[in-house]
């Protein structure tokens, strides 16, 4: 008898702690399409919206950019599990082909190294 509920304990905390998750990000969409804008017309400012799917908090320790026309800002606190926020980004309105990469590193358990590749794309036009 002692040890079939020593089985069963074993198991249980098995199932217990594979349940556990750790921080988890979902992006509601990775890559931010500007269009055609003009400059002057339109401010630069997009965001990307974020949700803490996992069951601890999730940490954005870093934001940055491909070029130092785009600047990104990122969370200071933790994000709670089942929380969103978002990461804003300001590209500088540059006459030209918008083609950009936002590196977001994280603590969260379901992306490679914790480190998630945002884009952003578009064209500015002169007014």
């Amino acid at each position: 008898m002692k040890q079939i509920l020593g089985i069963v304990a074993m198991t249980m905390v098995g199932a217990v702690s594979y349940a556990q998750t750790g921080p988890q990000i979902e992006f509601k969409t990775e890559t931010i399409d500007y269009g055609t804008v003009v400059r002057g017309q339109d401010n630069g400012v997009r965001t990307f919206e974020f949700t803490n799917t996992g069951d601890e908090p999730l940490v954005i320790t870093n934001v940055r950019s491909s070029c130092g026309c785009t600047i990104p800002s990122k969370p200071e606190a933790p994000i709670m599990p089942g929380k969103s926020d978002k990461i804003e980004v300001k590209y500088n309105m540059s006459p030209g082909t918008i083609s950009r990469t936002i590196t977001v590193e994280t603590n969260a358990s379901n992306v490679n190294g914790g480190t998630v590749s945002l884009r952003i794309k578009g064209k500015v036009v002169q007014e």
